[in-house]
């Protein structure tokens, strides 16, 4: 059986049109990212608190000398961003870097 080829527009296929004037809409997807997060051993119990309270957020584990390790699921980059912002700018933390980040893209 022989089937009808129809040619790509370059452009189109660029700009993410493909045979259709319509935008090609990415499936819904997800963010996962790993933090550690710096505190104060004696501040440790207070900001584990405060984190776990925040939307997304686990904490995954913790060294009594003053870390934690957090991970954040998010809806996507921006909201992954503010929650890390959130979580730099919490009363006693010292420090809030991102070790691990993956995209689900659906």
């Amino acid at each position: 059986m022989l089937t009808t080829r129809t040619s790509v527009d370059r452009r189109a296929l660029i700009t993410g049109r493909v045979l259709t004037a319509e935008p090609v809409v990415a499936p819904p997807s997800g963010e996962i990212a790993s933090i550690i997060v710096q505190t104060r051993p004696e501040q440790l119990d207070r900001v584990a608190a405060d984190i776990v309270a925040m939307s997304g957020c686990e904490i995954h584990g913790r060294d009594e000398r003053g870390k934690l390790i957090v991970v954040v699921d998010a809806p996507n980059a921006g909201a992954l961003g503010a929650t890390m912002n959130s979580i730099g700018l919490l009363p006693h933390v010292h420090s809030a870097c991102l070790v691990f980040h993956a995209i689900d893209a659906g």
